[in-house]
């Protein structure tokens, strides 16, 4: 999984970092409506594989080793975090994990990414009472009233008020993305 790209320019300057009303390069598409706004889920990403294994995503800082069997999907530029995959086995969300799966899992065996959301994933912001799966591809779909710096702003955080909801996902039709969280905002959530 690629980094998604936060929809506005991070000021990273301020500690912690938050967002600046001018719209990322590239992200352009999403003031002008073309994608859809999703719920962006806040647990751990993992991935099933064409070949029906799991994978969980994972940074790694600079100077720091990658773990073993470990495959590099990017280097971020900015803070030189590396992202890619470790099979799920070595995760310390293994355990978690299985548990999701025998909660209801129902990607009925699809490749593609999910998020593992529940009471022992970032301290349960999602308020999950079991650990479950959350296909990315049918995430919750999110109305935003206004297409503006306040309106994203002001959605985003009731949102995160209402029920711990990290913050949106804009998918576009050509496979673009775009994300947003209540703590770009500065709004104090992890």
């Amino acid at each position: 999984m690629k980094k998604i790209p936060t929809m506005f320019v991070r000021d990273f300057g301020s500690r912690p970092a938050h967002v600046l009303p001018a719209v990322t390069p590239g992200c352009e598409w999403v003031l002008a409506g073309e994608g859809r706004a999703t719920r962006k889920y806040d647990g751990t990403c993992v991935m099933l594989d064409g070949a029906g294994e799991w994978w969980a995503r994972r940074e790694v800082r600079p100077g720091r080793p990658t773990p073993p069997n470990y495959v590099v999907v990017s280097t971020d530029g900015e803070t030189g975090k590396t992202v890619g995959w470790e099979p799920i086995g070595q995760s310390s969300f293994v355990t978690f994990h299985a548990e999701a799966v025998r909660n209801g899992y129902t990607g009925n065996g699809v490749a593609g990414t999910f998020e593992l959301i529940g009471p022992k994933i970032n301290g349960n912001p999602e308020r999950s009472g079991s650990h479950l799966l959350v296909q990315h591809a049918t995430a919750q779909d999110v109305d935003l009233a206004e297409l503006t710096f306040e309106g994203i702003r002001s959605t985003v955080l009731a949102l995160a008020a209402a029920d711990g909801c990290e913050g949106i996902v804009w998918h576009h039709p050509d496979g673009r993305m775009a994300k947003i969280k209540a703590r770009d905002f500065g709004s104090g959530r992890s």
